[in-house]
């Protein structure tokens, strides 16, 4: 994962990546940005929708989280404290969300490259 976390003043941060780092192939005044997958390491499915992605984090324990915030589709398990919170909206399914679920379910998850 390659990109520079930005601290905005009200205390909230992101990661804008850095299409420099994965320059592949392109002249470096014309960056090409790589695309990031996840992919469900058991079958070798890359995640497409959030239909999928929820049936393998209900396979996997996770129970959907009615927290309130119409803007998130939220998972908890009983079993721990861990809450992963992503965007309703599949098309805004970036990164930062992708490695939140692998840190949080090892070994069944995998960021790569598309």
């Amino acid at each position: 994962m390659s990109g520079v976390w930005v601290f905005k003043n009200n205390g909230v941060i992101r990661l804008v990546e850095n299409p420099q780092a994965d320059n592949q192939g392109g002249t470096s005044d014309q960056p090409r940005m790589r695309k990031k997958v996840l992919v469900h390491l058991p079958s070798g499915q890359v995640i497409t929708s959030y239909r999928l992605l929820e049936q393998i984090l209900r396979d996997l324990g996770w129970e959907t989280y009615f927290g309130g915030d119409p803007e998130l589709n939220q998972f908890h398990k009983r079993s721990s404290i861990d809450l992963i919170s992503l965007p309703r909206d599949f098309s805004r399914f970036s990164s930062v969300y992708m490695y939140d679920i692998v840190v949080k379910n090892p070994n069944v998850f995998q960021v790569r490259d598309m």
